[in-house]
C-alpha cells in the first residue's frame, strides 16, 4: 500500500512538471467578455456591474455579496453597452482566453443560468473553465469540443432565466464566471448525495464548479502585465479552514497538481491522507500529503484542524464550519463539498 501511495504521487508531481513546462511556451491572459472596460476606470463600477434589484452594483459582484452575506455569487455580472430598437441586449460575448468548448445548455428553462456555455482553459499550469450565463444565444456552429481563440464571439448578450421574476431589460447582463473543475464522477455522486433529485447538466451542474473571483484576477492581470500569474494567485487565497482527509487517491489532486506542496516525509513513509486548505467560497487550493507518522489517531474520514474565525465572520455564505460550544465543526455543507471532492 506504502509503495502504491508513493507511486501515485510520484505520478502526480510528473503531470505537474509536465503541465509547468507546457504553459513555459504556451502561457496566455484573460481578458475581458465584453466590451465594457469600465471595471479598468475610476470610478467604473457601477458602469461594469449590474446589481440585483434595489441593490448598489457590490451585489453584482462575486463572493457573498447577496442577503446580507448569506448568499454566494459565483460570478460578476456585466452590464450591457450596445441594444437594439427594443432595449434588448445585443453585446458580443468573447471568450475569455483561448481553449475549446467544454459544454453548451441550449435549454434556458432547465437553469437559473438560463442558456449558458462553459469553455475549458489551460493557464499558468491550471485547467480554468469560463462560464457565460444569460445568454440570447450562441454563435452559429458552435459545439462541444471545438476550438476558440481569446476574444473570438461565441455567444450574444441576453438574459435568460429559469426564474419566477426574470431578469428584467434594464438590468440584462452577462454572468460570468471563472472556475476550477471539482470531481469527473459528479454525477453519480449527485444522484447518491440527492436521491430524487433532477439533474440536467451532468458533471456540468454548478456544484461541480468552484469559482476565482473574477474581478480581483482582471484587475490583478492589468496592474501586473505580463507577471501575472494564475496559478500563484490561485495558491495565495485566504484561508477559511484547515482540514485533514482520509483520502489518498481523488480527481482533483489529477487534475491539479500544481496546487500539491511538497512533504519529503511522506516520500519516505507514504501517504495516509491529505491536509486541504479551503477558502470561503470551498476551493481547495493548497494540498499536503501527510504520511501516518503527522496525523492524530483516528478513524473519521475528515479531522478540521483549524478555522479562520475572522474570514468565517467577513465570508459565510458557503457555511462550511461553525462553532459548537468552544470548538468549530464542519458542517453539513462542509462534509458535503468533501464528499465531493473526495468522491
Amino acid at each position: 500500500m506504502r509503495l502504491s501511495n508513493l507511486n501515485w504521487l510520484g505520478g502526480i508531481l510528473s503531470v505537474a512538471l509536465l503541465s509547468w513546462a507546457a504553459n513555459v511556451v504556451n502561457g496566455q491572459s484573460l481578458r475581458l467578455p465584453t466590451s465594457n472596460h469600465a471595471i479598468y476606470e475610476a470610478g467604473g463600477e457601477e458602469r461594469f456591474f449590474v446589481g440585483t434589484v434595489g441593490k448598489t452594483w457590490v451585489s453584482g459582484t462575486f463572493g457573498c455579496v447577496r442577503s446580507n452575506g448569506r448568499q454566494l455569487h459565483e460570478g460578476i455580472d456585466i452590464r450591457c453597452m450596445d441594444r437594439d430598437r427594443r432595449g434588448e441586449p445585443m453585446d458580443p460575448v468573447l471568450a475569455a482566453a483561448g481553449g475549446e468548448v467544454a459544454y453548451i445548455n441550449l435549454r434556458q428553462g432547465l437553469s437559473n443560468y438560463g442558456r449558458y456555455l462553459v469553455l475549458r482553459h489551460r493557464i499558468d499550469g491550471l485547467e480554468v473553465y469560463s462560464l457565460y450565463a444569460h445568454l440570447k444565444e450562441f454563435r452559429p456552429g458552435l459545439a462541444v469540443g471545438q476550438r476558440v481563440q481569446a476574444g473570438e464571439t461565441v455567444a450574444t448578450m441576453g438574459r435568460t432565466a429559469n426564474t419566477h421574476q426574470g431578469i428584467a431589460r434594464d438590468r440584462a447582463h452577462l454572468h460570468f464566471e471563472l472556475n476550477l473543475f471539482v470531481n469527473d464522477r459528479f454525477a453519480s455522486w449527485f444522484k447518491g448525495a440527492n436521491p430524487g433529485q433532477r439533474n440536467d447538466h451532468g458533471a456540468w451542474n454548478g456544484q461541480n464548479l468552484t469559482g476565482l473571483d473574477p474581478r480581483l484576477v482582471l484587475l490583478a492581470e492589468k496592474e501586473q502585465g505580463g507577471e501575472f500569474n494564475l496559478l500563484q494567485f490561485a495558491r495565495k487565497q485566504t484561508e477559511l479552514c484547515r482540514v485533514f482527509v482520509r483520502s489518498t487517491q481523488f480527481p482533483w489532486l489529477r487534475r491539479y497538481p500544481a496546487l500539491i506542496r511538497r512533504n519529503p516525509t511522506v516520500e519516505k513513509e507514504g501517504v495516509a491522507g491529505y491536509e486541504v486548505a479551503l477558502n470561503y467560497s470551498g476551493l481547495p487550493y493548497e494540498l499536503i500529503p501527510r504520511a501516518s507518522s503527522e496525523i492524530h489517531s483516528g478513524g473519521s474520514k475528515y479531522q478540521l484542524l483549524s478555522v479562520n474565525a475572522a474570514e468565517v465572520a467577513k465570508n459565510p455564505a458557503r457555511h462550511l464550519v461553525t462553532r459548537q460550544g468552544n470548538h468549530w465543526i464542519l458542517t453539513t455543507h462542509g462534509r458535503n463539498l468533501l464528499d465531493l471532492l473526495t468522491y
